[in-house]
């Protein structure tokens, strides 16, 4: 066999390999929502991301998810819920609806994961996450009075609820179109979990259509 056959054997096993990896979505990696919950995102598909600001698995999924957003077209609609379990959590919570409240989301939402992971800033504390946003050029006074906000406050209870109504046990889970659910432990990996979200996507997609 001549190198250039070689080659192409090769790129065609490896395409192979990925399509049946791609393919591989098993019943076991993910629940069917019985009764499904209603969505508010009309003719999108709904996503929900749960997820902890200090959870490691939620902080190594950001780059996968990203990669998966830029994918996907505006027939998918994506939104993010803070799993507030424990106070430490909670905390968390209320930074992101914060930030959300001064349109900081989308700068600072991998930053903060970033530096409290990598860096050890510890921004699960108010005083240290409300410095650490004023290096970020947020203005640190009006993100402690919506910090401590009843607006804020509501969207955290409503996130609180969210888990029960979801059932959702742990993070980071994603919830399809409020029929289906995956999660990395479900999956066995954040690689796979992304997998599954995308056949799921595609599954409620083509579900809508009957």
């Amino acid at each position: 066999m001549g190198s250039l056959a070689k080659i192409l054997l090769g790129l065609a096993l490896a395409a192979a390999c990925v399509a049946a990896r791609a393919q591989a979505i098993s019943p076991k990696d993910f629940q069917v929502l019985d009764p499904p919950r209603p969505v508010s995102t009309g003719e999108s598909i709904e996503v929900l991301e749960f997820f902890y600001y200090g959870c490691p698995v939620c902080y190594e999924a950001q780059p996968h998810i990203a990669r998966w957003l830029m994918k996907t077209g505006p027939g998918v609609a994506m939104l993010r819920v803070p799993a507030a379990f424990t106070e430490s959590s909670e905390s968390f919570a209320r930074t992101f609806y914060t930030l959300g409240a001064m349109n900081q989301i989308a700068r600072l939402h991998w930053p903060l994961y970033d530096n409290h992971h990598f860096d050890g800033k510890e921004l699960n504390e108010e005083k240290n996450v409300t410095a650490w946003v004023a290096t970020n050029g947020v203005d640190a006074k009006r993100f402690t009075e919506l910090w401590h906000s009843e607006g804020v406050k509501a969207q955290v209870e409503a996130a609180k609820k969210a888990l029960d109504t979801y059932g959702v046990k742990g993070v980071p889970t994603f919830i399809i179109d409020g029929k289906y659910m995956t999660s990395a432990r479900l999956a066995g990996s954040v690689p796979h979990m992304m997998q599954t979200v995308e056949y799921l996507v595609g599954r409620a997609g083509a579900e809508r259509k009957k």
